[in-house]
């Protein structure tokens, strides 16, 4: 059974949702994806948020781009964690999401990461998830352990071939 649900307004939020669900998939954690468009079809919306919580979801990453009212809506129909993900956009470059998504009323929060924050959603959602599940937790120190030694191998390879090699090879 899903534990995540992930849902995006539009196929185009797609690169970076599945940062979310590449991250969710390393550390072991069932998702559901869909793509549903609130203002489009505000019937399936409402269908979707209020079976959530019986298909078994303990959290919903909720991407959107623009009014991006998808993760407030959630949160407001939802009882569990709803993770907001502003989209960048042409318009605003994506402030207009984070705005709409991070300026909710009092009592329907959403936890909102940065414009196309996607792995940082699915981390985020996997560190919820862990309060309650020791076996996630350890996978969540050995994921965080692989970023420390990728960073320290990254140095070292700085240190010992120069910034112009370095460079050349990015």
């Amino acid at each position: 059974m899903a534990r995540v649900g992930i849902v995006m307004g539009s196929d185009s939020d797609m690169p970076v949702m599945s940062r979310a669900a590449d991250v969710l998939e390393k550390l072991g954690v069932d998702f559901e994806m869909t793509i549903i468009s609130a203002h489009r079809e505000p019937d399936v919306f409402f269908e979707y948020a209020r079976g959530a919580e019986a298909k078994g979801f303990q959290v919903i990453i909720a991407g959107a781009g623009k009014a991006a009212h998808l993760p407030g809506m959630c949160a407001a129909i939802f009882p569990m964690p709803v993770i907001g993900v502003p989209m960048k956009t042409s318009d605003l470059g994506g402030v207009d999401s984070l705005y709409s998504i991070v300026q909710m009323p009092g009592g329907i929060p959403v936890a909102t990461v940065a414009i196309n924050g996607g792995a940082n959603a699915g981390i985020l959602a996997a560190k919820i998830l862990a309060t309650s599940d020791q076996e996630l937790l350890k996978r969540l120190k050995v994921y965080s352990e692989e970023m420390k030694e990728e960073v320290k191998g990254k140095a070292e390879k700085l240190d010992e071939i120069g910034y112009k090699a370095y460079l050349a090879q990015m």
